[in-house]
């Protein structure tokens, strides 16, 4: 791994306790906001063998071991065949941490890579097969919740995409229902920092698993809208936190959609009624 001003080997203990509270804060802040778990709860963590569900894995070990919500956890990976997919480091590593697990093998890759045109991005395929086979795997456990490791920055990626190349206002929410009605996903990590998790995943020293498949492929717009709001936050720094703070500020009756609000009668249909600011 590269070396960088912020890995582990370089971060004093002062300085590593500090990452891990910082971590813990925004995991219990989000939990307090949304109630992403409860007593009697059973989290399927998808784990793919990246930063971010390694340390995903470790803040809900953290919760669980809190005491204050009494729910079981169960690691879960899709094994999509991809060339060169060291079968063994996650059963191997989840036996060492003592974690129940279930390694879910379906050759998704071969069907992405048949079906998607060269050149083209991968991810959308990749991942609406990878979520149905989630989500059946959910119901075969008996899951309550399904967690994914998405990060503050995923969450505005994905508002950005939506508005710059769908016309939509929309991010990825902490927990939301399926649209059949089956499932309740939870994002534990929907307020951490990436660049806390970078540290974090080399503090652990994770073994991290690569992706060979979407994260390789170049020109994608996600890594555009990344760059764009690396240099705003280069340029102005805590932007992206204000952006996320926006994210919980709607103000329905400023917006022009007609579905949430009544702009005949001025009234909210989302049940309040926005005052007038002049």
């Amino acid at each position: 791994m590269s070396k960088r001003k912020f890995e582990s080997g370089m971060l004093s203990e002062l300085d590593q306790e500090k990452l891990i509270r910082r971590l813990h804060k925004k995991v219990w802040a989000v939990q307090e906001d949304f109630g992403l778990i409860e007593a009697g709860d059973k989290v399927m963590v998808c784990l793919s063998g990246g930063k971010d569900s390694y340390t995903m894995l470790d803040m809900l070990l953290h919760v669980q071991k809190s005491r204050q919500h009494d729910f079981d956890i169960i690691a879960v990976n899709l094994d999509q065949k991809q060339p060169g997919f060291p079968e063994e480091v996650l059963p191997n590593y989840l036996t060492n941490l003592g974690v129940d697990f279930r390694i879910v093998e379906r050759d998704t890759y071969s069907v992405v890579v048949d079906k998607v045109p060269e050149g083209k991005t991968m991810c959308s395929l990749c991942s609406r097969l990878r979520r149905g086979i989630l989500y059946t795997t959910a119901e075969e456990l008996g899951a309550t919740k399904i967690a994914l490791g998405h990060h503050r920055e995923d969450v505005l990626e994905t508002f950005f995409l939506n508005m710059f190349f769908s016309g939509k206002l929309e991010a990825m929410p902490a927990k939301y229902r399926t649209d059949d009605g089956k499932h309740v996903v939870i994002r534990p990590l929907a307020y951490c920092k990436e660049e806390d998790i970078i540290q974090y995943a080399e503090l652990k020293q994770f073994p991290i698993i690569p992706c060979n498949l979407c994260g390789s492929q170049p020109n994608m717009q996600r890594k555009v809208i990344k760059q764009m709001m690396k240099q705003w936050e280069q340029q102005f720094p805590d932007r992206t936190e204000i952006m996320l703070t926006a994210l919980k500020n709607v103000s329905p009756s400023h917006l022009f959609d007609k579905d949430i609000f009544d702009f005949e009668e001025l009234v909210s249909k989302v049940g309040r009624v926005d005052e007038f600011v002049p």
